[in-house]
């Protein structure tokens, strides 16, 4: 289950709450009550680097040994 952000622009609190991405978006801020709530944009909680699995698992064959 993914992780969300939310900041309230109401009363600026903000808050990560763990849901199902099939769950309805929070409205009400725990800290002042409003119905404020926005989800945040923030970066994913994994990064891709290197040369990944696509290039060790899947690449074609050439012929050539990489060693």
């Amino acid at each position: 289950m993914p992780i969300y952000e939310y900041a309230c622009s109401e009363c600026n609190h903000q808050l990560e709450k763990l849901q199902k991405m099939a769950d309805a978006p929070l409205v009400d801020c725990p800290a002042c009550g409003r119905p404020a709530l926005k989800k945040r944009v923030s970066a994913a909680g994994f990064q891709l680097k290197g040369t990944g699995w696509y290039a060790t698992d899947f690449k074609p064959k050439s012929g050539k040994s990489e060693n």
